[in-house]
């Protein structure tokens, strides 16, 4: 019985977080990003 449980409670936790991640609607990022690049590594 408990054998049973200690193997099926993590299998079940696992499942369910693989589930949720597989679901979750991650939002896209809303802040802007902006990158300086010096004009040295521009190619001319």
């Amino acid at each position: 019985m408990i054998r049973r449980l200690l193997l099926f409670v993590p299998l079940i936790l696992v499942l369910g977080g693989l589930i949720f991640l597989l679901t979750w609607d991650i939002p896209p990022p809303t802040r802007p990003v902006e990158l300086v690049i010096p004009d040295e590594r521009l190619p001319r």
